[in-house]
């Protein structure tokens, strides 16, 4: 299935939705934050979020219980990967440069993060991953005018 982009309205009702997992209309309404919309408008939204196919719902009598057909976590997958199209040329390491470059990552927790990853995988593979690792956190951190020579050089031995 193809996912649609949300508005800051829809996602706004499917993080409350993602939240309790199942929910009905009226504690929809209870639990949103002021100030509150209209229920025409939430109800207006609800109808949009199933026709995207990010709510199913169930008719109990008269009224509707709402449950995400869409993981919250499927839906971050979604937004990082239409952001990193749209905002970095599909490049993760780009990403990462901002990150490092805005501090929201310290060199130290990324090297934390690669150990923890490193000690469970088998011998042959660490190996190979470490001096991979090793390379990234050089071409991170390194000089740029490095950079485009090392660019250089793999484009001749091409």
């Amino acid at each position: 299935m193809i996912l649609q982009t949300l508005t800051s309205s829809e996602e706004e009702i499917m993080q409350l939705i993602w939240q309790k997992e199942k929910i009905y209309f009226r504690e929809l309404m209870e639990i949103f934050p002021e100030p509150k919309p209209h229920q025409n408008t939430v109800s207006t939204f609800l109808k949009i979020l199933v026709e995207k196919h990010y709510l199913t719902t169930e008719k109990e009598g008269r009224i509707y219980l709402y449950s995400p057909s869409i993981g919250f976590d499927d839906y971050k997958k979604f937004v990082l990967k239409r952001f990193l199209e749209n905002y970095f040329d599909n490049s993760g390491t780009e990403l990462l440069k901002v990150l490092m470059e805005e501090k929201f990552i310290k060199l130290k927790d990324l090297n934390q993060f690669f150990e923890g990853k490193i000690t469970n995988m088998p011998l042959t593979e660490t190996i190979e991953k470490d001096n991979h690792i090793q390379d990234f956190i050089k071409e991170i951190t390194g000089d740029k005018k490095l950079k485009k020579k090392d660019k250089k050089n793999k484009k001749k031995k091409k």
